[in-house]
């Protein structure tokens, strides 16, 4: 029983080099998860200073906008393997030291920002270039699966366990969480150290200049219709997520009427939902072209934002938050996938990294529409915006969706 668990959750066809990925994968993800808790709260203990505060947050999204297109550019042209344990090696020195001046009182909360800062543009190189690896060790007739359950080590670990683990191990002791974190990511420097990589994808390091590649990256996406369109697609629906998402705490307060528990268990609910999308992904590709699953997921989410919007009840938010979960995780997966089958091996780093951008940048600009809507016509006009736009979106892109799906 237990050998036919093991093989219908990670089947022996996927090789021993991506499991010794994925196990690096879980492992570092639950450190992650740990930060995002651990991160803010260190500042916010070191400072009363808003600002300050708030740098915590921001550091975690500008390196991947400020370095994102650098790391696809490396990652395509030396060892990715190599490039990954510099990546994480690198962390596992600046953890090491917050906590020798965590533990002698001499860590300030600048110090920590330059630290959380650091740690972010370390990560930035080394998930850019492991998001690489799983093509090349992966068949393509495997990536949905093989994605499936990369995408469940970052949901099960980096948002539902590791954040209360990073609050817990704070609350017993600043240095704790951040300990923890050093020993996990070394644990996955080891682990995919162990990964072996066919020969012959990466180039030569002394090959032109990095804004050429930066170009040529650029202009592969802008030539290729189907992935430019999923790009454009992950872009334009997270300015609308970001939107509504940046305010999820003042709506959760004032429109829902919830605490800060409440709040919790919203993200909570849709982890859960995103467990449920990962028990039923196999099954709904099976059945369900990705062309569809593209299209019903963005249905899914215009309503998402438009229920949310008209309603004032935690009782019908808490589903939809469900639903949403369950949502963002196969769309999360089945968008690497499309993307990873139609790029060539030799651009999977910049091409990547031009999608960072997009995710990222969407989440930026949403953001501050959100925060402008919700300052001059209350906390449910992102949520308007949001779904009223991703309705006008939905349309001018459904023709468009199945063709990102099955392109070659």
């Amino acid at each position: 029983m237990t050998t036919t668990v093991a093989e219908r959750v990670l089947p022996a066809r996927l090789g021993s080099p991506f499991r010794w990925l994925l196990a690096s994968s879980w492992v570092t993800n639950l450190g992650d998860g740990i930060a995002v808790a651990a991160g803010p709260l260190l500042v916010a203990a070191l400072t009363d200073d808003p600002f300050l505060i708030s740098m915590a947050s921001l550091l975690r999204w500008l390196p991947p906008l400020l370095f994102g297109l650098h790391a696809g550019v490396l990652s395509d042209r030396h060892d990715r393997r190599r490039i990954v344990l510099i990546g994480d090696g690198s962390r596992v020195i600046v953890l090491a030291v917050m906590i020798a001046l965590l533990a002698t009182d001499r860590l300030t909360a600048a110090g920590a920002l330059i630290a959380l800062g650091l740690l972010a543009t370390a990560e930035v190189y080394a998930d850019n270039t492991g998001s690489t690896l799983t093509p090349m060790l992966v068949h393509r007739d495997d990536l949905a699966l093989a994605n499936a359950r990369m995408q469940f080590g970052f949901l099960t670990l980096n948002q539902l366990a590791g954040p209360p683990i990073g609050a817990a191990l704070f609350a017993i002791g600043y240095v704790w969480p951040f300990a923890g974190q050093a020993v996990l990511v070394l644990a996955g420097v080891l682990l995919v150290a162990r990964v072996r990589l066919p020969a012959g994808v990466a180039r030569s390091g002394s090959a032109g200049s990095a804004l050429r590649d930066i170009r040529e990256g650029l202009a592969w996406t802008v030539r290729h219709p189907a992935v430019r369109t999923l790009v454009l697609t992950i872009l334009i629906f997270n300015v609308t997520f970001g939107a509504a998402w940046s305010v999820l705490v003042l709506y959760a307060a004032d429109r829902l009427g919830l605490g800060p528990t409440g709040f919790g268990l919203l993200t909570t609910v849709s982890a859960v939902g995103g467990l449920l999308g990962t028990g039923l992904y196999g099954w709904i590709t099976a059945r369900v072209s990705l062309g569809n699953v593209m299209r019903i997921g963005l249905i899914i989410e215009t309503l998402t934002h438009l229920i949310l919007a008209a309603t004032t009840s935690p009782w019908v938010a808490m589903p939809v938050f469900f639903v949403f979960g369950a949502h963002a995780f196969v769309w999360g997966t089945t968008s690497v996938t499309v993307r990873q089958r139609a790029v060539p091996a030799e651009l999977q780093g910049r091409v990547s990294s031009v999608n960072t951008i997009g995710v990222f940048g969407g989440l930026v600009i949403g953001s501050a529409f959100g925060g402008l809507l919700a300052t001059h016509w209350g906390v449910a006009a992102p949520f308007w915006f949001a779904g009223i736009g991703s309705a006008i979106f939905l349309v001018m892109l459904w023709p468009q969706l199945t063709r990102i799906a099955h392109s070659g």
